[in-house]
């Protein structure tokens, strides 16, 4: 299956967070999107593995992913070598996307550095003849996707460009909000976290209502870049 859109996040539910907005509209437009977790985020402080996956599985239903997949590798551990770059590799190949969104650049979990780093470079290595791969023993065809961004996390970090979600919102919220065991619930006898306070679960949406100010929108998710963005034409610009 070709997608249009590949996101990858570190964790289960750093894909709904970071540009889960932009993903459920880009798929209302007729994109085909997937999601690929690195990790199953067996070292937070609160779920389990299993529960974790079955969180993600809800949170794929309802933003009408194509295809949601889990790397396996080591929550808090995985490193940027050949191995890993190849893991992701095969995923870009089989899936051959146009665009690629990936963790935020740098951020207060060490991972979401590391993974944004690690499928960056996977991303540029894919599209090179001479690095193979093959996937259930068959060889692959190079494939380098056309843009890669990065959503942004936990910190405020200035995008260099915002997609607006106005509509969105809500879903975003409902797939985030499936991951019961991660964030606020009242009910709960579990350690506090970062994100399990409601002032953390409230600042996703007053985060997006004030990038949407900026834009004279409702709601937008940011995203940084690569390299230039490029327009067509000044009118391309909202």
């Amino acid at each position: 299956m070709k997608l249009d859109i590949l996101a990858f996040g570190a964790h289960p539910d750093d894909v709904e967070l970071g540009c889960g907005g932009t993903i459920a509209k880009e798929i209302d437009l007729g994109k085909k999107v997937g999601i690929i977790d690195l990790t199953h985020g067996e070292l937070g402080t609160r779920g389990t593995k299993e529960i974790r996956d079955q969180e993600a599985k809800a949170a794929a239903n309802i933003l009408g992913v194509s295809i949601r997949e889990n790397l396996n590798m080591r929550d808090g551990f995985f490193i940027n070598d050949e191995w890993h770059q190849l893991e992701i590799i095969k995923m870009i190949r089989k899936y051959q996307p146009e665009i690629v969104l990936c963790n935020a650049i740098d951020d207060r979990h060490i991972d979401h550095g590391k993974g944004s780093k690690l499928v960056s470079d996977a991303c540029f290595l894919s599209g090179l003849m001479k690095v193979e791969s093959k996937y259930h023993g068959n060889k692959q065809e190079v494939w380098r996707p056309k843009l890669v961004y990065h959503y942004i996390q936990w910190a405020s970090i200035k995008p260099d460009f915002v997609v607006d979600i106005s509509g969105y919102n809500d879903k975003k919220i409902e797939a985030i909000l499936s991951y019961s065991s991660q964030f606020y619930n009242s009910n709960s006898d579990e350690p506090e976290t970062h994100i399990t306070s409601k002032n953390f679960l409230e600042s996703i949406s007053y985060r997006a209502k004030d990038l949407g100010r900026l834009i004279g929108t409702d709601y937008a998710e940011g995203y940084t870049i690569e390299r230039y963005l490029a327009v067509n034409s000044l009118g391309d610009l909202i």
